[in-house]
C-alpha cells in the first residue's frame, strides 16, 4: 500500500526551544547539524517517518530551488543527499521527505504502480518545471499519469506573497496573469498554490485527483 503524509508544525516535538517546534530542516541545504539541536531534529524527524510508514526509511535530498528530481531505488545517508528538489521511489518501505517554509510540498501516488513522489516547488523550481520533472520520474518506474493523484500542501499565500515587477516579468505568458493580483504600486500578489496547482494539472496527472490544503505558511 501507498502511504503519504505532509508533516507541518506542530506539538510534541523533541526540539529544545520553543522556535525551533517540531523543527524538521537541517537547514535543508547544508550538511547535518551535530549539536543538541541537531540531535533534536534527527529525532523529530524519525518520529515523523514513523507516523507515516512505521519502521519505514526517512530518505531526503540537499534543496536547492531546482526542477532536478532524484529516483531513489536505495536510500542513501544524510551526509551524501543529492542536489534536487524532488525524489520518487517504488521500492516499499521508504518514506520520501522535503522541507518547505514559504515553497509549496507537493505529494504524488500512483497506487495502482506503487509508485511515490514528493517535490519542494517554491516559484523558481515550479518555474523551471520541478512538478512535470517529478511526475516524469514516476512514469519511469511504471506510473500512468493518469493514475496518479497529487496534493500541494501549505505555502505562503496570496495575501502574503508580494513580488516585484521584475519578478512579475518571469511570467510573460498570457496565462499566468490569472497568478498576480495588484498590489502596492509596482508591485503584485503572487499565487504561489495556483501556479503550482496549475503546474500539476498541466501535467495531465488524473484530473479529479488534484487537490490542495488551504493553509498559509508564511515565514
Amino acid at each position: 500500500n501507498v502511504r503519504d503524509c505532509a508533516v507541518t508544525r506542530s506539538s510534541g516535538s523533541a526540539s529544545l526551544d520553543a522556535a525551533a517546534c517540531a523543527k524538521m530542516s537541517q537547514r535543508a541545504r547544508f550538511k547535518p547539524a551535530t549539536d543538541a539541536n541537531g540531535d533534536a531534529v534527527a529525532e523529530n524527524r524519525h518520529r515523523a517517518a514513523e507516523a507515516v510508514l512505521p519502521g519505514g526509511r526517512l530518505v531526503t535530498v540537499y534543496q536547492v530551488h531546482s526542477p532536478t528530481c532524484a529516483i531513489v531505488d536505495e536510500p542513501w545517508d544524510e551526509t551524501e543527499r543529492p542536489h534536487a528538489d524532488a525524489l520518487v521511489t517504488a521500492r516499499p518501505g521508504l518514506v520520501l521527505g522535503i522541507v518547505t517554509a514559504d515553497c509549496a510540498p507537493v505529494l504524488l501516488a500512483d497506487r495502482d504502480a506503487g509508485v511515490i513522489g514528493a517535490a519542494h516547488a517554491g516559484w523558481k523550481g515550479a518555474h523551471g518545471g520541478v512538478v512535470e520533472a517529478t511526475v516524469a520520474a514516476m512514469e519511469q518506474l511504471g506510473a500512468r499519469r493518469e493514475h496518479i493523484a497529487g496534493v500541494v500542501g501549505p505555502c505562503i499565500a496570496q495575501r502574503s506573497y508580494e513580488v516585484s515587477e521584475a519578478f512579475r516579468a518571469h511570467f510573460p505568458q498570457a496565462e499566468n496573469a490569472q497568478y498576480f493580483a495588484p498590489g502596492q504600486p509596482g508591485h503584485y500578489q503572487f499565487d504561489l498554490t495556483a501556479y503550482v496547482v496549475g503546474q500539476l494539472q498541466h501535467t495531465g496527472v488524473g484530473g479529479a485527483q488534484v487537490c490542495w490544503a488551504g493553509f498559509c505558511f508564511s515565514v
